[in-house]
């Protein structure tokens, strides 16, 4: 069996999807020994819990491995990997002596699946297609790069979840329409209009392209934050309590096992028997108390706003909220009963589709390496940092706006490179990424680990937020333009232009202001998403 893989690396549970030559679509993947079944619809879906789990003889247990070995709780079992990764989250442990950090448990878990569906689906030079938040960065990125290369994936793409997840629909979506993709799973929740473009205008098959989108870090496990708050405030406890904290792990899987329940069911227990500490812990909650909840955190409106910040993008573009066909919903999060009912109430039942929440994703990246393609446009906006000798301080000129289409013909922007101070002959540009600034009354929480395994809940400070907002992208390689001669401080030496190719990568164009000359053209820089 052979064929191009798409992986879906989930903060919850690890998706797979292999491309079928002989029946033209994707088709669910199992890894016998990490897989178990969930139920999606009317149908049973492979899925890896992502889970790592540390053995005291060096061993490493993956997915359903630590499932039915019973260490799913245990303080060496490693989880939420994603979600950490992408918050650039600092936690770390010891074990056995060594330190283990998101990354480096990430990696392992990530290693391991892919080796395996390679054997297991008898991969040689096939492409595999790995999803990536459409929030993610740069970092976030380049770690997955770095994990395909070493687990000796020599070829590999890259592509957004709500276009994979557009692809994954396949069956569903219809060529010249436009469609909304509501991605809401463990980590993220994230709306797309994307279009997709006639199958004439294309030698290859299938396009979509994306029209707008915009995404929140809020999934299930923030829901799951919510009721482990909501449960220990009901007993009249502190997560800073010791006690407290040696069960929270246990509290926050039960957690999240009763927001499942009430996904199919009325009502949902507290079970925690017997429950690791001195406390009789005790809950209970409707369908209308869970609802309630939500919208004390403001859950519903948080929602409401996304879906309509995805559709401004889209207006923009010459596209109203009638133009979309379908909203296709995807993530297991999806599965709230609320929140289908929501975006039932703003599109309309019939425009609301559900039939492949959990592996449309995973489809979507196997189809893409087989073929099927999209067009897309930059998600964040990229700025210049420079310093502003009236105030004394750092600011930021932004030369990519978010929502820009590529690859560009003509240049994006244009600057002036000026030497900062006498005798410069090495310049360059300090290139950041910025994300979604939070309004400075927002506060922001983390759920973090004790190096015990004990899980509490911390705040962010301001400048711990915007330093998760601001990334400075080419900090190792600052400096690629050399001038002819030393400059005097405030010396005009070159002339540039910005660009963006095929590849998503910011290029520069450099001539020299004396010469004239041509020092770079069409030249690298960043990866931009």
């Amino acid at each position: 069996m052979s064929g191009r893989l798409g992986i879906d690396f989930g903060t919850s549970n690890t998706v797979l999807a292999l491309w079928d030559a002989h029946q033209r679509r994707p088709v669910p993947f199992k890894i016998p020994e990490y897989s178990l079944l969930f139920q999606q619809a009317d149908e049973s879906v492979p899925v890896i819990p992502s889970l790592v789990h540390y053995t005291e003889d060096g061993r490493i247990w993956i997915g359903n491995q630590v499932v039915n070995r019973g260490l799913a709780n245990s303080p060496r079992t490693m989880r939420w990997m994603k979600r950490y990764i992408s918050h650039r989250s600092p936690i770390r442990f010891e074990m056995d002596g060594k330190e283990i950090t998101p990354h480096s448990a990430g990696q392992d878990f990530l290693t391991a699946v892919l080796v395996s569906a390679g054997q297991e689906a008898g991969l040689m030079d096939e492409e595999v297609g790995l999803s990536v938040p459409v929030e993610a960065y740069e970092h976030y990125e380049d770690w997955l790069v770095t994990i395909a290369e070493k687990a000796g994936m020599p070829r590999f793409r890259l592509l957004d979840e709500p276009s994979a997840a557009a692809l994954g629909y396949g069956a569903h979506i219809q060529p010249g329409n436009v469609y909304m993709v509501f991605d809401f799973g463990g980590g993220t929740m994230h709306a797309s209009v994307i279009l997709i473009e006639d199958e004439e205008k294309s030698a290859i098959g299938r396009r979509c392209r994306v029209l707008g989108k915009a995404g929140r870090d809020i999934g299930g496990t923030t829901i799951d934050q919510w009721l482990f708050q909501d449960i220990l405030r009901r007993n009249r406890l502190f997560d800073g309590d010791p006690a407290v904290r040696r069960l929270s792990t246990a509290l926050l899987l039960e957690c999240q096992r009763m927001k499942e329940a009430l996904s199919s069911q009325d009502s949902a227990c507290l079970q925690l028997n017997p429950p690791p500490s001195p406390f009789d812990l005790q809950a209970e909650y409707t369908q209308a108390g869970f609802e309630e909840l939500l919208d004390e955190h403001g859950f519903f409106t948080t929602i409401n706003q996304l879906v309509r910040a995805a559709l401004n993008l889209a207006a923009e573009r010459g596209y109203k909220d009638d133009d979309i066909q379908a909203v296709l919903m995807v993530g297991g999060s999806c599965q709230i009963p609320s929140v289908q009912r929501l975006l039932r109430q703003f599109f309309g039942k019939e425009r609301v589709l559900y039939s492949h929440p959990l592996d449309a994703v995973a489809r979507g990246a196997a189809a893409f390496v087989a073929g099927v393609d999209f067009y897309d446009h930059i998600q964040h906006d990229y700025a210049i940092r420079y310093f502003n000798r009236q105030n004394m301080q750092y600011e930021y000129k932004v030369v990519v706006a978010r929502g820009t289409s590529y690859p560009t013909v003509e240049p994006i922007s244009r600057l002036n490179v000026k030497a900062s101070h006498h005798g410069q002959q090495k310049l360059g540009i300090a290139i950041f990424e910025l994300g979604e600034q939070r309004p400075r009354a927002e506060a922001s929480l983390e759920l973090v680990f004790d190096p015990s395994g004990a899980a509490r809940i911390t705040q962010l400070t301001p400048h711990e937020q915007e330093q998760r907002t601001r990334f400075w992208m080419n900090e190792h390689n600052p400096t690629f333009l050399t001038a002819g001669h030393p400059l005097a401080q405030g010396e005009a030496c070159f002339d540039v232009e910005f660009k963006i190719d095929y590849n998503k990568r910011l290029t520069i164009t450099a001539r020299d202001v004396q010469t004239g000359q041509l020092a770079l053209q069409d030249h690298p820089v960043v990866r931009l998403t």
